[in-house]
């Protein structure tokens, strides 16, 4: 009696919390506000793979540290005949002169310790040197911008206000995003595609835009435009401008980006803030090019190109632009989140509808209920009182899934809901091992309470080997598989365990206290 009253506190605690876990799915809200999230296709929404670009993040560092070269080098007076960034993964140097050629490498020694030399070659009085990045660096840089990347597009996107997103990795360079229940897809893909790299760049006002775009761009400086749309008839006019290719000030340094409204024009912008290192820059460059403009380039587009009428301090500065509310919001999404480290390529785009969604579900449902329906009738039909135990224990082992379920947070994707089906199946496909063993022993003529006794005891053992291995591929699916594959693996799982519980633990608890209860001669069965 003392072993019964434990399993029977186990077996209603285990009940109790699966009811807490299941009640906040009924009733939104409530307590410990966990709830069963819908999958994509249950749900509808947005189904995008995006691949990072990641050899332009290998570029972009190489092209930076060439920057940084040029300008070490001219603050120590080394004199070169170029900088070149040819292949764009490697820096071609050339310096003349003994002196030079060993300040040169002193530098490279003290400055750039993480630069391969891959050719070093001497003509005379001449160094021309190759330098590259090594592969393991060339790998990390790569992976770092992979890792942020999904970090990015995933405050992205809690700041767009999605629910119950799905953002993962997919592979090495892979991005896999669902977006259920999304409805603006257009404006979503565009929010998490965007690079987003703020840079403030002062203008080259040596050379007129006019003869820029006729090819007359001098060396340090680039040809950018500014694209503005009339409101009223969507006409897209473009500005140029030649502004210096290294930048002044970046993004990095950004610690906020609201959108706030002018109060004279009445049209939204963007105030951003910068921390204190970025406020010092911030201050600085105003102040060395009092009347000059400074161009704030958003993903090599001007937004505008303000002439700096005196120094400003305290690190905050503004973007205006024909913007409207929704496109200020998703700027400051953007800014606020950060950058990408390298462009994203969309390589797979799904729209899943709701109403495609709703019929599976019901679809889903209904033949749950139809195979739940037909085994109960089976179990009852053939195993008589017994089989209502069963029943009982099938109809539990669906309440564990589904507290399984929001007590994790797992999605309920349409696969799963088959993996419930089949779990259907596999429990009562224990139960019916247990009591042809209970048959058996009772036709050997033992009494009620030896039968049940030896049958659990001599099915365990088989009961244990079949759902483990099930179990194990299950575990296998879920770690390797992706999307619908991992949905039927999270659900398969719990089903597997819910059974087990049900079928060796719950039903011969009801079994032992049945035959407690009262003298029991013979066993429905």
């Amino acid at each position: 009696m003392k072993n019964i009253s434990w399993k029977l506190v186990a077996v209603l605690a285990v009940l109790v919390v699966a009811v807490v876990y299941v009640i906040p799915t009924m009733v939104p809200g409530t307590w410990p506000n966990k709830k069963i999230n819908l999958g994509l296709d249950l749900q509808g929404g947005m189904h995008l793979v995006l691949e990072v670009q990641t050899e332009q993040a290998v570029e972009n560092t190489i092209e930076r540290i060439g920057q940084d070269l040029r300008s070490l080098m001219r603050s120590e007076r080394i004199r070169h005949t170029g900088i070149d960034l040819s292949d764009r993964v490697s820096l071609t140097v050339t310096v003349n002169g003994q002196d030079q050629i060993e300040a040169y490498e002193t530098l490279l020694d003290k400055e750039f310790p993480e630069l391969r030399m891959a050719s070093r070659t001497r003509d005379g009085d001449a160094l021309t040197t190759v330098l590259d990045l090594p592969d393991e660096e060339v790998a990390s840089i790569k992976r770092l911008a992979v890792d942020q990347a999904l970090e990015t597009i995933r405050n992205r996107v809690d700041q767009f206000g999605v629910s119950e997103p799905d953002i993962r990795n997919q592979g090495e360079r892979r991005i896999l995003i669902q977006l259920p229940g999304i409805k603006d897809t257009q404006r979503a893909k565009e929010l998490i595609g965007r690079t987003a790299l703020l840079e403030f760049k002062l203008l080259d006002e040596s050379v007129s835009p006019s003869a820029a775009e006729g090819g007359n761009v001098p060396a340090g400086s680039e040809l950018l435009y500014q694209v503005n749309e009339d409101p009223a008839t969507k006409r897209t006019t473009k500005v140029p401008y030649v502004v210096r290719k290294r930048a002044s000030l970046t993004g990095a340094y950004l610690t906020d980006a609201r959108v706030k409204i002018d109060s004279q024009y009445n049209e939204p912008y963007v105030a951003i803030s910068f921390d204190k290192k970025g406020a010092r820059i911030f201050e600085r460059v105003t102040g060395e090019n009092v009347n000059k403009r400074l161009a704030i380039v958003l993903d090599n587009t001007v937004y505008s190109a303000p002439n700096i009428q005196e120094k400003i301090s305290g690190g905050e500065a503004q973007i205006t632009g024909s913007f409207t509310a929704e496109e200020a919001r998703d700027l400051a999404i953007v800014l606020r989140a950060g950058a990408l480290p390298a462009p994203v390529k969309v390589l797979e785009e799904r729209t899943v509808g709701p109403s495609l969604g709703t019929d599976s579900i019901r679809k889903g449902l209904f033949s749950m209920v139809v195979g739940g329906v037909l085994v109960v009738i089976f179990m009852v039909v053939y195993y008589k009182g017994a089989g209502l135990i069963a029943d009982m224990a099938l109809a539990l082992n669906i309440l564990l899934i589904a507290a399984g379920l929001a007590g994790f947070g797992a999605t309920l994707t349409l696969p799963g809901i088959a993996g419930i089906i089949l779990t259907i199946g596999m429990a009562v496909d224990a139960n019916v091992l247990i009591f042809e063993r209970i048959r058996e022993e009772m036709h050997l003529g033992k009494t009620p309470r030896s039968a049940v006794d030896a049958g659990y005891e001599r099915a365990s053992l088989t009961i244990l080997d079949a759902n483990v291995t099930t179990l194990i591929a299950a575990l296998v699916l879920f770690q390797f598989g992706t999307g619908p594959v991992k949905g039927f693996a999270v659900t398969l799982s719990l089903g597997v365990l819910a059974s087990l519980f049900t079928a060796l633990i719950l039903s011969r608890t009801i079994f032992e206290l049945i035959l407690n209860k009262r003298h029991v001669q013979t066993l429905s069965i």
